[in-house]
């Protein structure tokens, strides 16, 4: 028991969920049959071409390939067939990936003042929708000023949370999706003169009256607060809904994603350099940040030397030197074959890996068929990641190009391997 419960915590609960709903989708709604041979995974693919989109297809085949990995049976999902099949259908149907509507300041500004009114009504005329307006205003807050994600609100607990009214707030989130190691993370917001979170937190803490449990919690229609958070897919309706009580247009366009996206779009405009808001929002690499805003340079090389964000005392924002990244000399070693025996489309491959995944780390290619790179990094936990998402990328590349791509880097200073 104690096992099963450890391999459940190493899985987020929202990619549990969807990977199970992605295994009931192909077995019992379309009719396949578990394990899957590669041939009735492309029909799958096929069949659902034109209704879905190919990242939500690729989904699909990472919840069948973690079944047939758990259960000890062959992955179809890495034949030849399937993965052409999916490249047919990229072809045939581009799909734009969508992103969330960011909520603008001025939005922002009007839901508060919405908010605001809601709260003193209720003072006034309705105590037991009191708690719901001063939870949904700290929720709303608090989201857009720490660019948090639905699932991270939802974690926060009261006993973390330490609040110096007028002045600031610090509190400990325990684990999120950037957490790769689950250390848990310490955030600061500083009060502010308008649509101020911490007073709004401090409203609904003393409202609520709790010493610990989650912090926002979930509230019944007549006004009784639970002892359970708010589930995070509740965010999405609760937000939209409060948008066009509050006269917003467009209201259904905005999800939960929308209060990341506009903190970043207020941020940039604002002035922030890119690694400043990297540092707040807690970004581990600049392609994650640079598909929230549109930056000056494309190169990560130029964003390593940019000041970066750290809380003063008094809790504002001051800027300060980014730590010097550090260079490591890495060993690359790429092997390349064709999946169809007469194909030359491995030697195309190789060429836009060493453009695009390779060039911007100094490249050089060395006798024996190996690159050599140097790679700047502040920190092993940043070298990891951006070595993961390198090799992510090679084999993206490798598998748009119809290609068995194996590769490794290597560090030959520590032995550190990468593949």
């Amino acid at each position: 028991m104690t096992v099963d419960r450890y391999v459940r915590a190493a899985t987020r609960d929202n990619t549990r969920r969807c990977y199970r709903s992605a295994v009931e989708h192909f077995e019992v709604t379309w009719g396949g049959f578990l394990p899957a041979t590669a041939d009735s995974v492309a029909r799958y693919l096929a069949d659902h071409a034109e209704r879905l989109s190919a990242a939500t297809l690729k989904q699909r085949l990472a919840a069948l390939a973690r079944w047939h990995r758990d259960q000890g049976f062959p992955d179809p999902t890495k034949a030849p067939l399937v993965r052409t099949v999916l490249k047919g259908i990229r072809e045939e149907h581009p799909y734009r990936q969508k992103q969330a509507k960011p909520l603008a300041v001025t939005q922002l500004q009007q839901l508060d003042q919405w908010l605001a009114g809601q709260i003193a009504e209720a003072r006034q005329h309705d105590a037991r929708r009191l708690g719901v307006w001063l939870r949904n205003r700290a929720m709303v807050l608090l989201g857009f000023w720490r660019a948090f994600r639905s699932d991270e609100l939802c974690r926060l607990n009261i006993e973390d949370v330490a609040l110096t009214p007028g002045a600031g707030m610090s509190f400990h989130l325990r684990r999120s999706k950037g957490d790769r190691q689950a250390e848990g993370r310490m955030y600061k917001v500083p009060a502010l003169k308008q649509c101020c979170p911490v007073e709004a937190c401090q409203d609904w803490l003393e409202f609520l009256n709790q010493p610990s449990g989650s912090l926002f919690r979930a509230i019944d229609r007549w006004g009784h607060i639970s002892d359970v958070s708010l589930h995070p897919n509740s965010i999405v309706p609760l937000l939209r809904q409060l948008l066009a009580d509050a006269d917003i247009d467009a209201a259904q366009a905005f999800s939960s994603h929308s209060l990341r996206r506009g903190f970043a779009t207020w941020a940039s405009a604002s002035g922030w350099e890119i690694k400043a808001l990297m540092e707040y929002v807690g970004w581990q690499d600049a392609q994650t940040a640079l598909r929230y805003i549109e930056a000056k340079s494309p190169f990560e090389q130029a964003l390593m030397q940019i000041p970066t964000v750290v809380a003063s005392a008094a809790g504002q924002p001051r800027l300060t030197s980014a730590p010097e990244p550090s260079h490591r000399a890495l060993t690359v070693q790429l092997t390349l074959e064709p999946q169809s025996p007469r194909s030359r489309k491995h030697h195309q491959a190789r060429t836009v890996i060493e453009t695009h995944c390779l060039k911007p780390f100094e490249v050089k290619r060395q006798d024996n068929g190996n690159y050599h790179i140097k790679v700047p990094a502040t920190s092993d936990d940043q070298l990891d990641e951006m070595m993961d998402d390198l090799i992510d990328e090679i084999h993206r590349i490798a598998s748009d190009k119809a290609c068995w791509v194996e590769a490794l880097i290597t560090d030959p200073a520590t032995g550190q391997a990468w593949e």
